[in-house]
């Protein structure tokens, strides 16, 4: 039976407190190795992908429509809680209309080289802020079959919580990890035998289906940040510029909207 629990400061809820800080969620949840499953959805399918959880939290009405689900957590030995909306409120800083957050246990990231091995068409998303287009990118890249994600320093956290309901739960499946420095790391694409396709709107760019005619027998398709797109640096170390071309006077797409286009067309 879940537990019940009234107050929002209670130590045992610590994972899921401030929710809506940005700033706080993102310096606590990867260093307390934690991430917040929103929803049933993507909680069973955190748990079809084999993570762990630490605890599971519940709304009143949730409890029996989720009742298979608060099974498979208290049989991994997590604690199943349920407390009021004004409670969750309080705890959380928003209305959890869902009725549903999880508590999951973060895995180690993978090396860069495991990441890569038997790819042959990885993404890069370098120094995108937005959670969502992440969670977007992510969700495209399942959708059409990208080996792996690599995301630079700077990038959003892919296992954020609304980058994780944005992807439907994709960052659980599709292989990705944290590049250490960019774009020096470009060239362990290179070396690893991939051509590296930067997303740009420069005069020099080729269009995505003449790039895509070219066939490469590996390909890193590298898109840019929200406001400014890639960074000179990279664009330079690439292999290759490409252009996806637009009609009607539209200069340029959504990141996560490029992504999907780049990822369909060299599926």
């Amino acid at each position: 039976m879940p537990v019940e629990v009234g107050d929002p400061t209670d130590p045992r809820l610590a994972d899921y407190a401030r929710l809506t800080d940005v700033g706080h969620r993102v310096r606590r949840e990867p260093a307390a190795g934690v991430f917040i499953a929103e929803g049933a959805t993507v909680l069973e399918r955190a748990l079809d992908a084999g993570f762990t959880p630490r605890s599971l939290l519940l709304a009143p009405n949730r409890v029996e429509p989720a009742a298979a689900l608060a099974a498979r957590v208290a049989a991994a030995g997590a604690p199943v809680f349920v407390a009021g909306p004004d409670v969750l409120e309080r705890l959380t800083g928003y209305h959890v209309h869902r009725g549903l957050l999880a508590a999951m246990d973060r895995r180690p990231l993978p090396t860069i080289a495991e990441v890569l091995a038997g790819a042959r068409r990885v993404a890069v998303l370098e120094d995108i802020t937005d959670h969502t287009n992440v969670g977007a990118a992510m969700r495209s890249a399942a959708a059409f079959g990208v080996d792996a994600v690599l995301v630079t320093p700077s990038c959003a956290d892919p296992l954020y919580r609304r980058a994780i309901r944005t992807s439907m739960g994709a960052c659980f499946t599709v292989p990705w990890t944290r590049l250490e420095r960019w774009p020096e790391d470009i060239a362990l694409l290179h070396d690893a035998g991939f051509v590296t396709a930067a997303l740009t709107l420069g005069e020099r760019a080729v269009p995505l289906d003449e790039f895509v005619a070219r066939r490469p027998a590996a390909v890193a398709l590298v898109l840019g940040s929200e406001g400014d797109g890639l960074r000179a640096s990279t664009i330079a170390a690439a292999a290759v510029e490409v252009t996806i071309p637009m009609a009607g006077g539209i200069d340029s797409l959504n990141v996560a909207a490029a992504a999907a286009v780049a990822f369909y067309a060299t599926r």
